[in-house]
């Protein structure tokens, strides 16, 4: 132990308001009520997760809100602390400053660790998966479901899974990487997949779809426009989509250059694809820079995910 001249009451409710109550908690040398915050600060996000997997959280709203409440106790808690040690402080060593910069780094690397390597959240930014995914929601997303992937280069050095159809996959739109796309995967190395006249076949085989009413756009915004909704049944699991009539099916002179276009035929009726072999899907996926999974879902009352990621379709 050795003598710190004092603690300054409002640099303590600083840091845990702007980084968060576990530093503010160190810099007054009390070591277990920082780890109890800590524990708090990571429960609060948890419970916020399940609830949302269960479908009680509203939508939209982040996983933060909890722990805003953790942070406003942990601020006021402080505040109470400091004004005992204005005149003088005894602390460890974690309480001083090139304590608490080593505590700042260790968990700042242990961060982008986590999100480079393991889970990364995201909020839902357009409206392409809707039904299943609404503007606004939140998902987390299972960085290593297809392989363990060095960060900045994006090259795989462990592999672990293959797509599967169901998954649903973000990834890095190509022509520009810092817009995250989610897609759902429908057809996998060796399947031929075709949309034509807004149905979808894949083998030869219609995919199986049946009426479920109509979806109102009004449910996540302004407006009364609706769409009709379908129950499509990809190898047996349901999920919704919406088919609006009167858009075109393929906008032809929208179709990009992509790996492998050779395998596919373009119409006014639609598209006719072949998947590449395993190998060259794996290019593919490398070159999208993201190889994730969907771990949950949250912000409305659909149903959580937890099939796994990756790609849908590379045009139109």
């Amino acid at each position: 132990m050795s003598s710190i001249r004092r603690r300054n009451r409002w640099v303590a409710v600083i840091l845990i308001i702007f980084f968060m109550p576990f530093l503010g908690m160190l810099y007054l040398g009390k070591g277990r009520r920082a780890f109890v915050y800590l524990a708090l600060t990571f429960g609060s996000i948890g419970v916020a997760l399940w609830l949302a997997a269960k479908g009680f959280w509203p939508r939209g709203v982040g996983w933060f809100p909890l722990m805003y409440v953790v942070v406003a106790t942990g601020a006021i808690d402080s505040y109470r602390i400091a004004r005992r040690y204005e005149n003088e402080f005894t602390g460890p060593w974690y309480s001083r400053w090139y304590g608490l910069v080593g505590v700042c780094v260790a968990f700042a690397f242990a961060v982008v660790c986590e999100r480079a390597f393991f889970f990364e959240p995201f909020r839902i930014p357009s409206a392409a998966m809707i039904p299943t995914l609404l503007v606004g929601d939140y998902i987390v997303v299972n960085k290593f479901a297809y392989g363990i992937r060095l960060p900045v280069v994006y090259r795989t050095i462990v592999d672990m899974a293959e797509p599967m159809r169901r998954d649903v996959m973000v990834f890095r739109y190509p022509e520009k990487p810092s817009l995250n796309y989610i897609k759902r995967v429908i057809g996998v190395p060796g399947d031929t997949v075709e949309y034509r006249d807004k149905r979808l076949r894949l083998n030869a085989e219609e995919v199986k779809i049946d009426a479920d009413g109509e979806y109102s756009y009004g449910e996540i915004g302004p407006g009364n426009a609706t769409s009709a909704r379908y129950r499509e049944q990809l190898d047996g699991h349901p999920h919704s989509i919406l088919i609006e009539p009167d858009a075109p099916v393929i906008q032809l002179t929208g179709v990009k250059q992509f790996p492998y276009k050779d395998k596919c035929a373009f119409d006014e009726r639609g598209l006719k694809c072949t998947v590449p072999p395993s190998h060259a899907l794996r290019e593919i996926l490398e070159s999208l820079s993201g190889d994730y999974r969907i771990a949950m879902k949250y912000g409305h009352k659909y149903p959580s995910l937890t099939a796994r990621s990756k790609l849908e379709k590379a045009c139109g």
